[in-house]
């Protein structure tokens, strides 16, 4: 069978596929000239400049006015890949004082978009950072050799005091992922890294200026587009102002050398940290320059974690501290009133189990029980809180009661201040003993628990909370570093009261038994001449040696400062904790020590905690 050909129609098919030829290259010619930007970029980049205008990043003072962060200037080297040509390689490597191999890294790694999602070869990119006065100078006597590089002019941190690293943090470049979150930032902009450098970053960071130069067919720069009309200038950053009192916090560093531990102080009435101590420590101009990569290195490496900030990071047992929380507790309950007495011959015994105590007279009411801090009494009043199923139903109920007052006093979750990383402890609920002992527990169980001890964790923040809840007789605020943020007002978190669960008249018991700590009974160390302090000590069971730790405020009238200290394996809360929290005291109200006073920091100061040499 013969086939048809029809002229006719193949002349539509030879048409269409013109047509299409004709399509495809519109569509090409379309996308180079108004889709892509590559050769815009590269008619801008022949003609125009941009040059980024980097905004002097804030300046952070203490609470008295104190200078502890400001800027210094650096310079960075940038290079625009498209301008540079043929490289005397030996010549810039010695100029820059880098090595070959450097140099061919540090191109491919600009050029590699994976780790360079902004790289454009018409746009600057950072090559090195932090150069010195000095360095910039031998490098801008020879820039003329060296087509498509340019010197950048940028800030860095300086610290007046080698203090406060931890609230203070630092910055560093930042990476892959910072950059893919924000497009602010490029390859070699510095971002903050901890401290409030990192919880203020928006703040401090400013806004970024552009100018925008002309340059002739060569290359050569002649001058201001416009005469700066189109520029943007930078928007310095926003300074801080701390609650921070850096005399104070030098003096609970120099406290805390050669021992690991915490001091937090906060002013009750604003929630203001006054100083948060952590140690061991680090001098916060090690962060600083082209050696801040291999001194954070070797600080992570260190075995004792001088990088923890252990004032928000570290979960301890409270201890004999978190006694008041459970005397509130039964008080509101009605499980006790301030009269009810309890026997403690040696401690809590009862069908077969004992918890210890040391000597003191027996039986015991509220009072005298927290100033002498006994054991057996609270050991009572969690018992019999646990066992009251008349008035809860079932253990579970009244544990599920027992822990909603240990969260309205800012146990078991982070208080939420202004810092990264702070972490929440441990308080226990009814499904976790239930899931630990398969429903079959009742106070007995969970016993410890009503001495701080057990499951129950805090941080030392929560430990000087509860004593900034105290003095303020049942509420707080939450607890910041920050005071005051320049043209800004403060979150509301840091400005409104949060309520605990117990009544005022509970609290004013247990200040009566704090203040009586002090006069009489655990706190006698803390007594100061002229200042009614009031206190509890704790010390919280270790597998090696006992923690220290104390917990007070003062005045007891019209409070200035509650103080928490908390110093790993170092015995009695009357040891170390005590004397700490009441040098931190004079030093904050009465605006130095005495000399006697003086003589004890330095004895304390000189005193060191034998740790071993385990891994902490």
């Amino acid at each position: 069978m013969k086939k048809d050909f029809n002229l006719e129609k193949r002349k539509y098919v030879l048409g269409g596929a013109v047509v299409l030829v004709v399509l495809v290259y519109l569509i090409r010619l379309f996308s180079l000239q108004i889709i892509s930007e590559d050769y815009k970029k590269n008619a801008d980049s022949n003609a125009f400049l941009n040059k980024t205008q980097y905004p002097s990043r804030g300046v952070i003072y203490d609470r008295n006015g104190n200078l502890l962060v400001y800027n210094q200037p650096a310079y960075d080297v940038t290079l625009v890949m498209k301008e540079v040509g043929d490289l005397d390689t030996l010549d810039l490597c010695n100029t820059l004082n880098i090595t070959p191999e450097y140099l061919v890294r540090r191109m491919a790694e600009i050029k590699d978009r994976r780790s360079n999602p902004g790289y454009s070869p018409y746009t600057h990119q950072v090559f090195m950072t932090q150069l010195s006065a000095e360095e910039c100078g031998v490098f801008q006597e020879k820039l003329f050799k060296f087509p498509g590089f340019y010197i950048q002019r940028r800030t860095i941190r300086q610290y007046t005091y080698n203090s406060a690293a931890h609230v203070l943090g630092d910055i560093a470049e930042v990476s892959k992922k910072e950059i893919e979150n924000d497009d602010y930032y490029v390859r070699g902009d510095f971002i903050g890294k901890q401290g409030v450098e990192r919880f203020y970053e928006k703040q401090l960071r400013g806004e970024k200026g552009v100018e925008i130069l002309l340059r002739d067919a060569r290359g050569r720069i002649q001058g201001r587009y416009m005469d700066g009309e189109l520029d943007k200038q930078p928007v310095p950053g926003k300074n801080l102002t701390l609650g921070l009192d850096i005399e104070l916090q030098q003096l609970a560093e120099r406290l805390l050398e050669g021992k690991i531990g915490s001091v937090v102080a906060i002013e009750p009435e604003t929630g203001e940290v006054l100083c948060m101590a952590s140690a061991p420590t680090f001098d916060p101009r090690m962060m600083v320059g082209r050696q801040r990569g291999k001194n954070h290195l070797e600080l992570a490496r260190d075995t004792w974690k001088p990088l923890l900030n252990r004032s928000i990071m570290g979960q301890f047992p409270p201890g004999s501290t978190f006694k008041t929380t459970q005397g509130l507790t039964f008080l509101e309950e009605g499980i006790i009133t301030p009269q009810t007495s309890y026997p403690c011959y040696g401690g809590f015994l009862h069908a077969g189990l004992r918890v210890g105590c040391h000597g003191h007279p027996s039986p015991l009411s509220l009072v005298p029980s927290i100033a002498t801090s006994c054991n057996g009494f609270f050991c009572w009043g969690l018992y019999y809180m646990m066992g009251a199923r008349s008035k809860y139903g079932s253990v579970q109920n009244a544990m599920a009661t027992w822990r909603d007052y240990m969260v309205s006093m800012g146990f078991g979750y982070a208080l939420g201040i202004d810092l990264p990383g702070e972490k929440r402890g441990m308080i226990p609920n009814d499904q976790y003993y239930d899931k630990a002992y398969n429903r079959s527990w009742n106070g007995l169980t969970i016993i410890s628990i009503s001495i701080g001890q057990g499951e129950v964790t805090a941080t030392p923040l929560q430990i000087a909370n509860l004593g900034a809840t105290i003095a303020n007789r049942g509420y707080f605020i939450t607890p910041h570093v920050v005071k005051e943020v320049e043209g800004d007002s403060l979150d509301s978190l840091y400005t409104q009261k949060r309520y605990t669960k117990v009544r005022r008249e509970h609290y004013e018991t247990v200040v009566q038994g704090m203040r009586q700590a002090v006069l009489g009974g655990t706190c006698r160390g803390a007594d100061l001449p002229g200042i009614e302090v009031c206190g509890k000590t704790g010390t919280a069971q270790n597998r090696g040696k006992d923690h220290s730790a104390f917990m007070g405020f003062a005045p007891m009238k019209e409070p200035k400062i509650a103080v928490a200290v908390y110093v790993e394996n170092g015995g009695w809360g009357a040891t170390y904790g005590v004397p700490i929290g009441a040098l931190i005291m004079e030093k904050y109200l009465n605006g130095s020590l005495s000399a006697e006073s003086e003589l004890k920091a330095q004895d304390i100061q000189k005193r060191r905690i034998d740790y071993g040499i385990h891994e902490r």
